[in-house]
């Protein structure tokens, strides 16, 4: 088929390199901008830009598919189809309406459970037991559209933001060509979704990182894993912001945000928490019992 592809994060890489190995023809590859980024703030490209320069491919970075001459530009590609994976715009009708078979997405969540930004994020700290990849047919609304293939993962208690994605992006490339042959052969069944379980991914604000104390030592725990890689669960510790990168619930018990022991295991609002690796701003991240050998904490701390 002849393929439009929109994305921009990691995320997206690998339903990229999918559908170029299963020999679509890629007619052109859309991203976000370069945006400024790092310390010297130097524009950088998007994962999605960089993988399809290095596979050769035609690349547009329009700053809004809502203006005219983008929306004439897409038309004129005259694809078979577009693939959508986390590209990071809303697209008007115009487009979605562009390519013969319309425009499908590649979401990582078990429509209709959490439409939106943040669904692998949100699926952990709400403490979900499983999750997925659900290839859907785009419409106007967010992520309302009908369903054309789903697959479904489990979440174990160790995972991570960083891991489910790793697992989910997988799973997404590996759905993605067989929803294009069906669809191509004319068979594709699209399901609705249904109007019970709806809920939301809104974006990770950067202000929810804050650890607070008074939480479960199971949410605190989800959270963490939840925020790992970026932007991080965090706290302060003797007036310094520290990143909690991983940790443990430990079966202790006391006031909370006080540290129980010296092994810097923390009271929570039921159970305690230990963190296993931490980042101090502007520092590596290191294992706790050497953080802990260059600044001792006490049992007694109290933590903000």
């Amino acid at each position: 088929m002849r393929l439009i592809f929109m994305g921009t994060p990691d995320f997206a890489v690998k339903t990229l390199e999918s559908l170029v190995s299963a020999g679509h023809e890629i007619a052109a590859v859309y991203t976000q901008p370069p945006r400024p980024a790092g310390r010297g703030k130097k524009e950088r490209k998007s994962a999605v830009h960089t993988a399809a320069e290095a596979l050769g491919l035609t690349v547009f970075t329009p700053k809004s598919m809502k203006a005219e001459p983008a929306i004439a530009e897409f038309s004129a590609l005259e694809a078979d189809a577009a693939v959508v994976v986390a590209y990071g715009q809303i697209l008007p009708q115009a487009v979605l309406d562009a390519p013969k078979l319309g425009c499908l997405n590649v979401h990582a969540s078990l429509l209709p459970r959490w439409r939106g930004a943040a669904p692998i994020h949100r699926a952990l700290m709400a403490g979900d037991s499983v999750t997925g990849v659900c290839i859907m047919q785009m419409e106007a609304g967010l992520d309302t559209g009908p369903v054309l293939a789903r697959t479904e993962k489990k979440i174990s208690s160790d995972d991570t933001t960083q891991s489910l994605h790793d697992r989910l992006a997988a799973a997404g490339a590996g759905l993605i060509n067989g929803v294009l042959k069906d669809l191509a052969a004319g068979t594709a069944v699209a399901e609705a979704q249904p109007n019970a379980g709806v809920t939301y991914a809104k974006k990770i604000e950067k202000s929810e990182a804050r650890i607070n104390w008074q939480e479960s030592a199971d949410y605190i725990d989800r959270m963490v894993r939840g925020l790992f890689p970026f932007p991080g669960a965090w706290c302060e510790i003797g007036g310094a912001r520290v990143k909690i990168l991983a940790g443990c619930v430990s079966p202790q018990s006391g006031e909370a945000g006080t540290v129980l022991d010296d092994n810097f295991t923390i009271a929570c609002g039921s159970g305690a928490y230990r963190p296993m690796r931490v980042q101090k701003a502007g520092k590596e991240a290191v294992d706790t019992e050497a953080y802990l050998r260059g600044k001792p904490i006490s049992a007694g701390m109290r933590l903000s």
